[in-house]
């Protein structure tokens, strides 16, 4: 593991804390005569944009580790800090991958963000939000294209409406002001036709953010003709991770790689 500062020191927004990317290198087997870049995931860690939970970052960096798969997880800006900082470190976090491409042996049109409940609403709205930001194009990172080639949504926050959203991720993302505008950060809204093709996990049972935020989210997919698979399992609590105690759920992973491997992401 090796950690980076995104924003080598000098960041734009609230000065809270600083954002940092921790490096999960994929070690495959050497191939001397033609060295291969490997596929690469960015996580983003939920946490209700209050904290990172770190079994949503480190836990998958590992996992995608043994699929071949190198990983970056990012400790993103939380509250106090509000839009655009969040996104900004996300896009920031695409930037600097790709900008060091060479260094990790990274093929950057294989990288994919990935992220579980509101970190499934960071990356979503990375992977839809085309506004510009205060703060970008300072340097030659913020340069690189900051779309994502693929997303992968781990019972992610995404709908504004608030019958089946997460009005406190909501909240704590836009703050009192701009949270009368929260339609103009709902993935399942923004969507077009540039948004990259998803894997997208739940269960029916969550209590924590309602199993019809993933269904709005495909269903949009649908319509703009961009690739989707959803698997929603019947039971389980809100923040599995990894689901290690559920053996149903916990098949997540598999289906995942072999996602990943339809895709082109595994070698």
């Amino acid at each position: 593991m090796e950690t980076f500062s995104l924003w080598n020191g000098a960041y734009p927004g609230a000065q809270t804390e600083e954002p940092v990317l921790t490096y999960y290198p994929a070690f495959l087997r050497p191939q001397p005569e033609k060295p291969e870049k490997r596929a690469a995931v960015i996580i983003f860690p939920g946490g209700g944009y209050v904290g990172r939970a770190k079994h949503e970052g480190e836990g998958y960096a590992q996992l995608l580790n043994t699929f071949g798969v190198s990983a970056f997880v990012v400790d993103y800006r939380v509250s106090p800090a509000v839009f655009p900082d969040e996104l900004l470190d996300a896009r920031r976090a695409v930037r600097f991958v790709r900008a060091n491409s060479e260094k990790f042996g990274i093929d950057k049109e294989r990288i994919a963000v990935m992220g579980s409940s509101a970190g499934g609403h960071l990356a979503a709205l990375l992977c839809t939000y085309r506004g510009e930001l205060c703060g970008e194009g300072a340097d030659e990172v913020d340069q690189e294209d900051y779309r994502p080639n693929l997303q992968i949504l781990c019972y992610p926050v995404i709908c504004s409406d608030e019958a089946v959203s997460h009005a406190d991720s909501y909240h704590k993302l836009l703050g009192d002001d701009r949270y009368v505008d929260r339609d103009s950060y709902s993935p399942d809204l923004l969507a077009d036709k540039d948004t990259p093709p998803a894997f997208i996990w739940h269960t029916a049972a969550d209590s924590g953010v309602n199993v019809i935020n993933s269904y709005r989210m495909a269903t949009r997919l649908r319509e703009l003709s961009i690739p989707c698979e959803m698997h929603i399992f019947p039971y389980g609590a809100h923040g599995l991770g990894l689901a290690a105690g559920d053996d149903h759920v916990a098949q997540w992973g598999e289906l995942l790689r072999r996602f990943l491997r339809l895709f082109g992401y595994l070698g």
